[in-house]
């Protein structure tokens, strides 16, 4: 499932969600000024390894800083290549918007950091044995996500679901496509769990700590905010995918 717009109409300038976007873009263009050596030391560097943190001696042995938590933060704007920034940034900006809109910008940018170190903290704690860098800014979307679970459940979701060769458009509640999408991750974790590689390197339990962390922050950060933020008359109307506006029957919400 890739979401392609949600029925959310923003009311401000979402700043810190273009500022966190930029910074993800302008990392990954610095990355593509490096050898494949240099690379690969600024993954190990700046991503998150877990056993540089739950074995402190191989991380000396190998000359990786220790007691350096740097990497919980710095992983957040690392990507590992084209595929996965796109589809990070598209994420993010879909929901990123509308949870700055309603938390505020600095609430936002404090709630982002957050998730993002949950689940950095989460996925060390469930892969403590791996020497494999995991870089990206997934862990603190998800987080996003979960907040915007919270805030917007009955807010459409334009989908794409590719069949073979066919694109299929739906329009999904969020509450569907977001329960469907952390069931997923939480099943693939599991499964990793039963057969090593399953998830085919997908930090997923980083995402499942980061939505989790996301849905039950997400209320405490919105908490004043939302109380005073008036609702658009199409904030929570069924917007389908091929754009058409269904009548508007006067109920608000």
């Amino acid at each position: 499932m890739i979401p392609i717009s949600d029925s959310v109409p923003r009311r401000h300038i979402p700043v810190v969600t273009y500022a966190i976007v930029f910074a993800n873009v302008a990392v990954f263009a610095f990355e593509l000024t490096l050898t494949p050596d240099g690379i690969r030391r600024f993954f190990y560097l700046f991503g998150i390894v877990p056993e540089r943190f739950t074995h402190p001696a191989w991380a000396a042995w190998v000359g990786l800083p220790v007691d350096d938590y740097w990497p919980f933060f710095t992983s957040m704007f690392i990507h590992g290549g084209w595929f996965h920034i796109i589809m990070n940034m598209w994420a993010f900006w879909i929901f990123g918007d509308n949870v700055e809109d309603t938390m505020g910008p600095l609430r936002f940018a404090a709630f982002y950091v957050l998730c993002g170190l949950a689940a950095g903290v989460t996925h060390v704690l469930t892969n403590a044995g791996s020497q494999l860098p995991t870089v990206g800014a997934s862990g603190a979307i998800a987080g996003v996500m979960g907040a915007y679970l919270f805030l917007f459940p009955r807010a459409k979701i334009v989908t794409l679901v590719p069949v073979f060769i066919f694109p299929f458009f739906f329009d999904m509640p969020a509450v569907l496509f977001l329960v469907l999408w952390f069931a997923l991750q939480f099943f693939s974790g599991l499964l990793s769990v039963a057969e090593p590689g399953a998830a085919g390197g997908i930090a997923v339990w980083a995402h499942v700590g980061g939505f989790a962390t996301g849905f039950v922050l997400g209320p405490i950060f919105a908490w004043h905010r939302a109380a005073r933020r008036p609702l658009q008359r199409d904030e929570y109307a069924a917007q389908t995918a091929f754009g058409h506006q269904p009548h508007d029957d006067g109920r608000r919400q």
